[in-house]
């Protein structure tokens, strides 16, 4: 069977913008799916230690998993979930892939310029965890990797780096599909971006310090409610959807589609060329509280004791499975 691999990082709490955008429809993706390919779904941990190491890092896992299960996603005999760390198989390919990967092509990925940008030094893991990357799909041999579109750059590099190891000892690793068949296997024209409330030109992020920029899930409903009604529209008194333009009221619109699953046409027909803005952000207030009240409700229902479990189910079939992957690699360089 076919392969799609995806992780999510558990640093820290997940905002309304990493839901709508990424965890959801990963999710609705798993379950089209899971028939008849697997879906690896797991916790990147050796990539989160880049950024934090806070000693909640366990606990964060477990409830990034919990997030998965609160969002819909069908458990059956297709569907692995396990943690980077306990498959030391991505460590140990992820150094034999850096014997093969060169200085130029690292230096030149734009997610280490972004992060190391003004600062005098930063760790190695910042510069090299696209290799990493590279290491956990090329184990599973996963054609599919659903991610944003930052990180189309380290799909390409991994395709380079199994074609290179590929053309020196023949086909050992599956190379994923290129970024325009992955867009395409998402369903998606382009990413769903959710901005800022107060800033609505910048994206959602649970970084910015300004509370009332993003809706976080772990929000009460009435107090997301008011992030809503205090988000920043515009002075042009007549509702557009206009991202350039418009960038508040367009990502009310998005933000309301998405919560209620009505298609953005709908949305938009409906509020398209009134002039109440207040009006519209009640509605959207109340869908966001409604979505958030339910998503917290499943959220609560699941223990630890059942992620652990499936945790332990996953790591038994991921070890065996990059083990397997590993060892014929190995094999190629004379190691074993």
């Amino acid at each position: 069977m076919k392969t799609i691999l995806t992780g999510i990082r558990a640093n820290s709490e997940l905002t309304l913008g990493n839901y709508l955008g990424a965890l959801l429809p990963m999710v609705r993706l798993a379950n089209k799916h899971s028939k008849e390919m697997n879906v690896n779904i797991f916790v990147p941990d050796l990539h989160s230690i880049i950024s934090d190491v806070d000693g909640n890092l366990h606990a964060n896992t477990i409830r990034s998993l919990k997030y998965y299960l609160a969002s819909g996603l069908e458990l059956n005999r297709n569907v692995h979930i396990y943690r980077q760390s306990h498959v030391p198989a991505h460590s140990e390919l992820c150094w034999i892939l850096n014997c093969i990967a060169t200085m130029g092509e690292m230096g030149r990925m734009t997610q280490y310029k972004e992060k190391s940008e003004g600062k005098a030094s930063c760790n190695v893991g910042i510069f090299d965890y696209p290799v990493l990357m590279a290491a956990d799909i090329l184990l599973y041999s996963a054609q599919y990797i659903p991610l944003g579109e930052d990180q189309f750059q380290h799909i390409e590099l991994t395709r380079n780096l199994a074609m290179r190891f590929n053309n020196r000892f023949g086909e050992i690793f599956v190379v994923p599909e290129n970024t325009a068949e992955q867009v395409k296997f998402m369903e998606v024209d382009q990413g769903i971006r959710i901005r800022d409330l107060l800033n609505p030109e910048k994206k959602m992020s649970k970084s910015t310090k300004a509370e009332n920029s993003k809706i976080m899930l772990d929000d009460a409903p009435e107090k997301a409610a008011k992030k809503i009604m205090s988000a920043t529209t515009d002075s042009l008194g007549k509702v557009k959807f206009d991202m350039w333009g418009q960038p508040g009221i367009s990502n009310l619109l998005v933000i309301e589609s998405l919560v209620t699953d009505v298609p953005l046409d709908d949305v938009v027909a409906k509020w398209s060329g009134d002039t109440r803005y207040g009006e519209l952000k009640k509605q959207v207030a109340s869908s966001v509280s409604t979505m958030l009240a339910e998503f917290q409700e499943r959220l609560a229902a699941i223990s630890d004791e059942q992620v652990l479990t499936l945790l332990e189910e996953g790591e038994e079939y991921a070890n065996k499975i990059a083990n397997a992957k590993l060892l014929e690699v190995q094999k190629a360089f004379g190691l074993r």
